[in-house]
């Protein structure tokens, strides 16, 4: 997930930071720790996946990273799940996953997908907000087909900055990227797994963090300083935001918007009578790219006979009145949406998910706390995750594990202007340029119909106009928000579609 707006040993350099052993002794937050022995947990497991019984090997272990005068500056924790009942020499793929934020932990992935275990939802919806949470099996984790590392960046989960090491040199968009890819390349080193299969999964801004981390990999001298030759096989984009350029403006905005609204529209029975979200994202698309465009297009020349019939038209689609239509100049936002639709009722719905639903919040609420879907789905994805990786992993460890850090992560972020200064770049033509050095590099982007931070309709229109080979690229929408696996439905259907694309 991540918010708009996962046992190593001495030495590798790389754009000024090394991996070495040791470890620290870390306190809750985000704040520099002292540092002392390193914390290795490994355990033993059995597990069905997609029908297959097998063995693996969980382990939770920290790296820490030290800067070209050796001086330990942060400590970075993965949680690999690793296959062992298989002939020795097999070639298996290993996926490296992330959330993103900037300062998510990589739990979101953890326990709604890639996990051996994972939240009990029963109904997604309408999820626990109380403890106790509990965990399931989870056998649409990919594990039968792939490994799996994720890894949590300093400030989130237990990784954190050390007492010799400085928060601008890992809060950023190029220093993170930099950090990620030596994290990959020294665990793959570790674990002799240089000739397998790579992929990325990554969720939000994680999805900026994988095109960066796929243009570095390879190296070179304007890049790492060294050809490292280090290629992935695919990248998985989930909720992707690498456009954060605005390009296009407001009216591109409404109009890639538009698919998402009508989508939970319908699912809210706002819609046409007897519609679909499939059917609604279609109908969106066509009047997007026709009747809506041009009216955009022709602002306040557009005569106001065709601006009655395309209000009309949005009103058939959004469920919202004609009156908040002519009110937003046809330009309906997602924040608009989510206040509006609902608000007869006296309700307002999920810009991370627009199925979910909450009484309407007053003015000065908390973007991401008073959201109805992040309101009620972090408690258990948070609760749930304590209980087993404590329980389950045996880790045991003093600091609290972070979720998500806003105030010493996301907010000082350098997203290439320096900290704290808002992002303005697309990083989509980081993933172009990646997939021009590697022709057979493959992405799989997942959107959910549901999500009104991330719509499909920006990723459709961010891989049309980024330079994003189109011939290697495929797209798959999801009965789900933001976070596209929630839900029986989405879940199994993703887990589909990801097999597919690391067994190809």
């Amino acid at each position: 997930m991540g918010t708009m707006k996962t046992a190593l040993m001495a030495g590798v350099v790389l754009a000024g930071l090394a991996l070495t052993g040791g470890a620290p002794a870390a306190e809750a937050g985000g704040g520099p720790i002292s540092a002392a022995a390193p914390r290795v947990f490994s355990s033993e497991h059995t597990g069905t996946f997609n029908g297959r019984t097998l063995r693996y090997r969980a382990t939770v272990a920290e790296t820490i990273l030290t800067d070209a005068a050796g001086q330990k500056t942060a400590s970075v924790f993965t949680t690999s799940y690793v296959r062992t009942d298989l002939p020795k020499g097999t070639v298996r793929p290993v996926v490296f996953v992330f959330n993103g934020g900037p300062g998510s932990a990589s739990l979101w992935l953890h326990m709604g997908f890639v996990g051996p275990r994972r939240v009990d939802f029963a109904d997604p919806v309408h999820p626990p907000t109380t403890p106790p949470f509990h965990t399931v099996d989870n056998p649409d984790s990919p594990l039968d087909v792939a490994d799996i590392v994720l890894i949590d960046p300093p400030g989130t989960g237990y990784s954190r900055i050390l007492p010799d090491g400085k928060p601008e040199q890992f809060y950023g968009t190029a220093q993170d990227a930099q950090m990620t890819v030596g994290i990959i390349e020294r665990w793959t080193r570790e674990n002799d797994r240089g000739n397998a299969p790579k992929f990325l999964m990554s969720e939000s801004y994680g999805t900026i963090r994988a095109a960066v981390v796929a243009r570095l990999l390879a190296g070179g001298p304007m890049a790492t300083g060294t050809m490292d030759g280090l290629t992935l096989n695919g990248i998985i984009l989930l909720g992707q935001a690498m456009d954060m350029s605005g390009s296009g403006g407001e009216d591109a905005r409404a109009l890639t918007a538009l698919p998402t609204l009508a989508a939970t529209a319908c699912y809210h029975h706002k819609g046409p009578a007897g519609c679909t979200p499939q059917g609604q994202v279609a109908a969106a698309q066509a009047f997007a790219s026709d009747r809506y465009l041009k009216a955009l297009y022709a602002g306040n020349t557009l005569p106001e006979a065709e601006r009655e019939a395309v209000t009309t038209q949005l009103a058939t689609l959004t469920g919202l009145s004609s009156a908040v239509i002519r009110a937003n100049d046809l330009r309906i936002t997602s924040t608009t949406f989510a206040h509006e639709l609902l608000a007869e009722g006296g309700q307002e719905v999920g810009a991370y998910d627009g199925r979910y639903t909450l009484p309407l919040a007053g003015s000065g609420k908390d973007p991401v706390a008073d959201d109805p879907a992040m309101g009620q789905y972090v408690p258990g994805f948070v609760g749930a995750f304590n209980d087993y990786i404590r329980h389950d992993l045996g880790v045991s460890l003093p600091e609290a594990y972070e979720p998500i850090a806003f105030r010493a992560v996301n907010g000082p972020w350098d997203y290439g202007q320096g900290p704290g200064v808002p992002i303005y770049a697309n990083h989509a033509k980081d993933l172009a340029t990646a997939m021009r050095r590697n022709p057979r590099l493959r992405v799989m982007i997942g959107a959910g119909y549901y999500d009104l931070v991330t719509t499909l309709g920006s990723a459709a229109y961010t891989v049309a106009h980024s330079g994003i080979p189109q011939d290697r690229t495929e797209t798959h929408l999801y009965p789900s928000g933001h976070m596209p696996y929630l839900g029986n439905e989405a879940r199994a259907a993703l887990a589909r579609d990801v097999r597919a694309f690391l067994s190809k």
